[in-house]
Order: structure tokens, then sequence, then C-alpha cells
């Protein structure tokens, strides 16, 4: 019998490479935007990174340990898909220029290596991400993308993802690409996310609305839930009075490039 030798990432590298990460993150974004012409430039340190996540061995270690590791690796995947392309070519008229939705497939057709599995990004999203059942994780995801989750300057780490998660729902509510009210036309503007992902909002939030909401559809009580804590007091005010309607706004494919918008 042939024996195979199987590379697997043992623990400590899993948290060097983690800190790696956490390094290229703090040096190359800023406020949700990246500086995507330096890291290409750069891009050795970061690319070990990546190649790491193949043979990840992940699948026995704790929820959060899982939960880090998989939001890691599909923003990881994101930036690298950007930087193997950058500067993005138009292909399309239907998305903005230099968007990462000018790259043909690059959510639903180019497969990746994680944790031992071949994943396209749309599948880390679709299959992976629900088993924790925390919707929050959706709005972490940065999407290469001025619409998605603000992207951080940190990695996420076990022993706090959870806290970084309570953050990014938090910023969320803060974000008018996420949550704003329009006062004037009466109308509390959304993110398509929630849209996106209604089963997996639904099933965590939607009986946490108040009762005034209750005639409300299930993703409208779940968006409702979510973001109400976190308001002030005047926009808990506005929307007590259950008179708005409440509309997903289109997502926006603007690359989240900082190169020349008065960085480095």
């Amino acid at each position: 019998m042939i024996a195979l030798a199987v590379c697997v990432v043992s623990a400590p590298a899993a948290q060097t490479a983690r800190k790696t990460y956490d390094e290229i993150l703090d040096l190359y974004v800023r406020d949700g935007f990246v500086y995507y012409r330096a890291l290409k430039v750069e891009r050795a340190r970061f690319d070990a990174y990546v190649a790491t996540l193949g043979a990840a061995a992940i699948a026995d270690a704790p929820r959060e340990e899982q939960m880090a590791f998989w939001l890691n690796a599909y923003n990881a995947i994101v930036l690298q898909t950007v930087i193997d392309h950058y500067p993005i070519a138009q292909h399309t008229p239907q998305y903005p220029p230099h968007s990462i939705r000018q790259i043909p497939g690059a959510f639903d057709r180019t497969p990746h290596r994680v944790a031992g599995r071949s994943l396209t990004l749309d599948s880390i999203e679709q299959t992976v991400l629900p088993a924790f059942h925390d919707p929050r994780v959706y709005l972490a995801l940065g999407r290469g993308a001025v619409g998605g989750g603000r992207l951080r300057s940190e990695a996420f780490q076990p022993a706090r993802v959870d806290a970084q998660l309570r953050e990014v729902a938090d910023e969320c509510v803060t974000r008018p690409q996420c949550v704003q009210i329009d006062r004037e036309a009466n109308k509390l503007l959304v993110t398509p996310i929630f849209s996106w992902r209604e089963k997996e909002f639904d099933a965590s939030y939607a009986d946490k609305a108040p009762p005034i909401f209750a005639s409300r559809s299930p993703v409208e009580r779940a968006v409702l839930a979510f973001i109400q804590p976190k308001l002030l007091t005047t926009e808990r005010e506005i929307l007590a009075r259950n008179e708005f309607q409440v509309a997903f706004r289109p997502f926006d494919w603007t690359l989240n490039d900082l190169t020349g918008r008065g960085g480095r």
C-alpha cells in the first residue's frame, strides 16, 4: 500500500498565518477601503497566507474558530481576486467600471481550494456560512464593493469573533449603504443583503420585532428587530409611528478602492 502524504496546516501554523493576514489588513485597509495597487505590488506575503487556506484543518475546530476562519477566507479570496485583475477592465455596462463584477465568474464560477474543499465565493456564502445560524456574518463580507460589509482593518479572531460581529452589526446601522431613514420620503432604506439572506435573518430576528410591527412581512420585522436597538432616539420615534415604507436599495458594486482617494 502506498501512503499518501497530506499537508495539513497545524493550529500554531494557522495562528501564525492569521497574524500575517491581520498585519496585511492593518497596513492596506482604511475605513473599509483597500489600497489595491499597493497590495498588488507587495503581494508575496498575502499570497502565502491565501495558500495556507487550502490545507487548513478546520472541520473539527470550535465554532468560533470556524467562523473566524471562513470570514477571513472569504474576504481574503475577494482581495486576491481583485488584485489578480487590477486594474479591472470593463466588460459590461451592467456594473460600475472597475467593479469586481466586471471579472467574469468571480463569485459563481471560479473555484478556490479552502479547508480541503473546492468552493466558489458564492458556495461559501450559500453552503458554509448558513451552518453558523448567525446572519451577522453576511454583513461582515466585504465583497470588494462599497455596498458590502465594511471591510475591517483586522482579521477575525476566534476569541473575539462575537464581539467583532456585534461591531459589524452596529456599523451597519451607521452606514447609509446599509441603513438610512429618508424622512422626506417616509422610507426606511436598507441594504439588499437582508433580502438576499432573508431566510437566515427571518429565523434569527423576525420574532423579536416589537408588537407594533406584527402586521409587516417577516423580512421587514427582521430588519426592524435588527436595527431598532441601535438607532438614535429620534430615529426610533419615527419608526414607532409605523407609517413608513421599507425599501431595499440597489447594491453599490463600486470597487472599494482607496487608490486615488487621498490615501498613500
